[in-house]
């Protein structure tokens, strides 16, 4: 999960995470610790959309103040509850009734623009909802047009979604759309179990003396990441890589082309994490599981886990 979440942070066009898993298995809490371990982004002072100085998208550029400012990279939470107008924005209501004048009040999705949407349990959100969240998450822009208001504004987020999947599944259509996907299952090794008591102990007992002691491996996680992020751009991805990467997604069967997208991405920023400058068979093999596993077709004659499944295939590629 956490090599999953690395990875979306690096290239955001992968297309999010979905992670899977049992309760109380720390799901919540590793998406939330992500947000602190990214360097601040630069912002346009006064925007409502946490835009970059002079992004040519921004449907209010006459907000935005001379001058330079930085801020935490946004993460948002959705409520299962949330209605559309939440979250795409609507008619700001006050402004309407008190001046007269229409006016577009920003959702969430504006919020979380440059930053990460996450949606604790998102196998329970209303179907359109998720349909509206995954078409913005991969066109990179929000579009509303209602209430005699249309707007149009940037909207690039990591859509990171996590779920029980005793509480219902996504449609495989929609979980198709997401880049990644993860299963979290309870530890089964005692000195696991035991580290992860002593840790959220130690927490309990002195934050600031628990934060203080992990902040030197955060600060070299913050550092890693910014010099990927930077860096992800120019790692190379061999021709034989890419044929590795296809062929893998022949043999499982994923439907469509997103299987060769998500695995060329990933694994050119897994190189990046790693300070490559080119992607090649290792990076490959780790995320093959991760892009791969929600994407196979079920088959009634094979009981084994999707994960199993891939890692058969990917032995398969490799030995030729």
């Amino acid at each position: 999960m956490k090599l999953a979440l690395m990875i979306a942070a690096v290239d955001p066009r992968i297309g999010g995470v979905m992670v899977f898993g049992d309760r109380g298995t720390g799901k919540s809490t590793a998406v939330r610790a992500l947000a602190g371990l990214l360097p601040p982004i630069p912002v346009a002072p006064g925007c409502r959309y946490h835009c970059a100085p002079g992004e040519a998208r921004c449907p209010e550029p006459e907000r935005h103040h001379k001058g330079k400012a930085t801020a935490p990279v946004p993460f948002i939470d959705l409520p299962l509850g949330a209605t559309e107008d939440r979250v795409v924005g609507a008619l700001d209501l006050e402004r309407a009734l008190t001046l007269g004048e229409k006016a577009f009040e920003p959702g969430l999705l504006a919020r979380a623009h440059r930053g990460f949407l996450y949606i604790d349990e998102i196998n329970l959100l209303e179907d359109h909802l998720v349909d509206l969240l995954l078409d913005v998450a991969a066109s990179g822009e929000n579009v509303v047009e209602r209430e005699g208001l249309s707007v149009r504004h940037p909207a690039r987020f990591v859509l990171v979604g996590s779920g029980n999947p005793e509480e219902g599944e996504l449609r495989p259509q929609l979980l198709d759309r997401f880049g990644l996907s993860v299963e979290v299952r309870t530890p089964q090794s005692l000195s696991d179990r035991v580290e992860i008591l002593k840790r959220c102990d130690a927490f309990e007992r002195d934050p600031a003396g628990f934060v203080e002691h992990w902040t030197k491996a955060e600060r070299r996680t913050l550092k890693q990441l910014g010099r990927a992020r930077d860096r992800v751009a120019e790692v190379e991805t061999p021709d034989a890589v890419l044929a590795r990467a296809s062929q893998l997604c022949m043999t499982v069967g994923a439907d469509g082309l997103r299987g060769e997208l998500t695995l060329m991405r990933a694994a050119r920023a897994l190189a990046a994490l790693a300070g490559k400058s080119r992607a090649g068979d290792d990076e490959l093999r780790r995320v093959a599981p991760l892009a791969l596993r929600h994407r196979l077709r079920r088959n009634v004659l094979d009981d084994t886990g999707s994960t199993v499944r891939i890692e058969r295939a990917v032995d398969e590629v490799f030995a030729a």
